[in-house]
């Protein structure tokens, strides 16, 4: 029986515990909302962390993501096979030489304030979006120019043939092209915008807003659906309620009675430990979402000491135990959670687990070695985990409670979600308010190619938080975009790996899925990363 690396003596229970502790007084002062009436048109949902950054260009936040598709709308989404369906656009043109595209807008498009959706907002909104996403700027290295042709046609032409270009376009997890008003794109793609003026189903409700705490949404009558049925992003987005109220309940045990009691209707993600007593709560439904879907991630900055040093990075890699995490985070149900030695998620075609080696889980005292062999000198190491964020909290954990038995300078930080995107925007080094780690998760879909899978691009500082510099890898993302995309990627999926595995700018901490509760008479939730608020209606 090995020494447990990772654990040590934390229990699954204390690392649970931090959060509740945090949340208290935000569930106190959730009780009066709680208690009021409930109308039978207000759907009331319960986020897994509070709305704190509006902006989804300036984040790859999974609840600026969810607030994002209630109010913004998409050129493409993505139906149920994953592959791009039309969205705002009523279809497109190629050229011949695949070199010009031609989108046409659909009827009906309409903004919150009352305008049009014009083509000039699109194309506005694509330029911001191309600043900020790992595959968006592959598009804008491709192009020659973009233009509105006219009100409703977007003119895109490229300097060669872009096959992935409506992959691209219909990206979702993380940075996803989401069309604004003009005025708002063409502010700064690293300024965070403030107004939200979308042309989605939901209208924000900007005067309700109570950062990190409640947010609203209001049907927005003038949405005019697809006539086709809603699969992920793509389909029909009918509102089918006339409002939506998130409410953020960080307490675990205080989200669970007030789903019990019917004062909640759909709670995101029920934690492991509280899974069994839902699945038998009467009028409660547990339902999966995407198993394994989820991929947990250690993320290393790259710019600073201690993790400049490739050798130490290495090290870490060998000592981690995915088990430890896997079972800090979500318990003995394997159902839940799975191992996964890639550095891309297993269950993505043409990934194989070719990590096997570079990650033994290796004994304290043989990671110790490797630590001490790699030439760290004692360096601060600052590692952040939000503790809102019950399964990251508890991944952050586990990394502090590692790096301390192997002899590491560490200080680790409990921070809530906001307050980690603000810090990991930082370059500045430790010794200014920087950082060194932080945890996080992404879904398999932001992941399912070399192009949209940011958290391994090798952009530098034009690249993901954390900063990894890696030309091999751009020439390869390079290589795949110009590859059929019928063709046999495991040699290119496997070339990649293996720089990744050699320069590591993450530490893979395994895959988990997600169960999201619903009252029973609430129906109609679909598959995907985020929340998505259409289709959701109430029977009975």
């Amino acid at each position: 029986m090995h020494e447990t690396v990772a654990t040590g003596g934390l229990s699954r229970r204390s690392l649970l515990a931090a959060p509740a502790l945090l949340g208290a007084a935000a569930a106190m002062g959730a009780k009066s909302a709680l208690a009021q009436r409930r109308d039978p048109r207000e759907l009331r949902f319960i986020t897994s962390v509070g709305l704190t950054v509006l902006d989804p260009i300036w984040t790859a936040s999974l609840v600026t993501l969810n607030h994002a598709y209630a109010v913004y709308d998409t050129l493409y989404g993505i139906g149920q096979d994953l592959s791009p369906r039309p969205q705002m656009v009523a279809g497109h043109t190629v050229s011949d030489d695949g070199r010009t595209w031609e989108f046409k807008l659909r009827d009906g498009l309409v903004f919150h304030d009352g305008e049009p959706v014009l083509a000039r907002d699109a194309v506005a909104s694509m330029k911001r979006w191309w600043r900020r996403d790992s595959f968006g700027q592959l598009v804008a290295e491709a192009h020659e120019s973009l233009e509105a042709a006219d009100d409703r046609t977007i003119r895109l032409k490229l300097k060669r043939p872009f096959p992935h270009l409506l992959v691209a376009l219909s990206r979702v997890g993380a940075l996803t092209c989401f069309v604004m008003p003009e005025r708002h794109a063409n502010v700064d793609a690293y300024t965070q915008i403030k107004e939200v003026v979308g042309s989605g189903p939901y209208r924000w409700i900007a005067s309700e807003f109570n950062a990190g705490s409640r947010t609203a949404y209001e049907k927005f009558t003038k949405y005019v659906p697809r006539n086709e049925k809603a699969e992920r992003t793509a389909g029909g987005k009918v509102a089918h309620f006339d409002r939506i109220t998130w409410y953020t309940l960080p307490d675990p045990a205080t989200a669970a009675g007030a789903i019990q009691a019917g004062e909640m209707d759909w709670w995101e993600a029920v934690p492991t430990d509280l899974q069994p007593m839902m699945e038998k709560a009467r009028g409660v439904v547990v339902q999966p979402k995407d198993p394994y879907n989820w991929y947990g991630i250690a993320r290393f900055n790259l710019m600073h000491p201690p993790f400049n040093n490739v050798k130490l990075r290495r090290a870490l890699l060998a000592a981690i135990h995915q088990e430890d995490y896997m079972r800090a985070a979500f318990g003995d149900d394997q159902r839940t959670w799975r191992g996964c030695a890639a550095m891309m998620p297993c269950g993505v075609k043409y990934v194989t687990e070719l990590g096997k080696a570079d990650m033994p889980a290796l004994r304290i005292d043989a990671a110790r070695k490797l630590v001490a062999e790699s030439g760290y000198n004692g360096e601060r190491a600052v590692v952040l985990a939000p503790m809102d964020y019950v399964q990251l909290g508890a991944f952050g954990q586990v990394t502090a409670d590692l790096m301390k038995r192997l002899g590491m300078n560490v200080d680790f930080q409990p921070v809530d979600w906001g307050t980690q995107i603000a810090r990991t925007a930082s370059r500045e080094p430790v010794e200014r308010g920087g950082w060194s780690m932080f945890h996080t998760s992404g879904s398999m879909v932001s992941m399912v190619n070399p192009a949209l899978n940011g958290y391994i691009r090798g952009q530098g500082q034009k690249g993901w938080t954390g900063w990894y510099d890696k030309p091999e890898i751009e020439a390869m993302s390079q290589e795949w975009l110009a590859s059929p995309t019928d063709a046999d990627q495991t040699a290119l999926f496997d070339r990649m790996q293996r720089t990744l595995f050699d320069d590591p700018p993450l530490l893979p901490l395994g895959q988990y899925g997600v169960y999201t509760v619903r009252r029973s008479d609430i129906t109609g939730i679909l598959d995907g990363s985020g929340s998505y608020p259409w289709n959701v209606r109430r029977t009975g």
